[in-house]
């Protein structure tokens, strides 16, 4: 069973957002994509989705998650299921950071503001 050591996992920062890759196809994985997100306070909705589900759990911080143009507030301990094809977008408009973990299948395409279909680094 390999072991991903989130502290030399891969990173990739898109605006005020890193996410740590943990488990993908280059790590290891078979079924399922992990990864480790930081929104930085202050960050504002990207709104995407994905041809599959995608599950958020909510470590520490506050957000909201805008799904299918409804806002649902989120704090620690809470999980945020996207269905497929759904419409999702987290902002994190206090001052403190947001940590959450997201898991996805392997091989789901992303689409981002209705783009075309693309493999996350995340997932690869």
């Amino acid at each position: 069973m390999p072991i991903v050591r989130g502290a030399t996992a891969p990173t990739f920062t898109v605006g005020h957002t890193t996410f740590t890759g943990l488990a993908s196809p280059s790590r290891g994985a078979k079924e399922t994509c992990v990864w480790r997100t930081h929104v930085s306070p202050g960050a504002l909705p990207a709104e995407h989705s994905f041809d599959h589900e995608e599950v958020l759990i909510v470590l520490s911080g506050r957000a909201t998650a805008t799904l299918d143009g409804v806002e649902h507030e989120v704090s620690a301990g809470d999980a945020i299921v996207v269905p497929a094809h759904t419409l999702f977008s987290l902002a994190n408009p206090h001052d403190e950071p947001l940590e959450l973990v997201a898991a996805l299948p392997v091989g789901a395409l992303a689409r981002m503001n209705g783009g075309d279909p693309f493999v996350p680094p995340t997932a690869q």
